[in-house]
């Protein structure tokens, strides 16, 4: 088999697997995470505790691939802010100085 064949067989297997993840532009969760400006793995805990509405899951094989669009991480970005993660944010930080309240030592 000519390298040329392979490269169309692995470009049509791909194609045939992601369908539309190719044609229109969708971002997979490590990406969305990028996106958003934190880890996988948090957004994956945001998901998994319901903090976060994610796209639906699809099952290719053995794994769990969700497909995220452009609408789907300004939701997320929008909500994030609200999301009590047990630690001081550097927005809550910043409305603190701008009320003038000082912190106690």
């Amino acid at each position: 088999m000519s390298p040329f064949t392979q490269v169309a067989i692995m470009f049509l297997t791909r194609i045939s697997i992601s369908g539309t993840l190719l044609l229109m532009s969708k971002y997979s969760t490590r990406q969305a995470a990028q996106r958003l400006g934190i880890g996988m793995t948090t957004l994956t805990r945001y998901i998994e505790d319901g903090k976060i509405p994610a796209p639906e899951a699809t099952i290719i094989g053995r794994y769990e691939i969700r497909a995220w669009s452009e609408e789907n991480i300004e939701r997320v970005r929008a909500l994030l802010p609200k999301i009590a993660n047990g630690r001081k944010t550097r927005h809550q930080k910043q409305r603190k100085k701008q009320t003038g309240h000082k912190s106690k030592p």
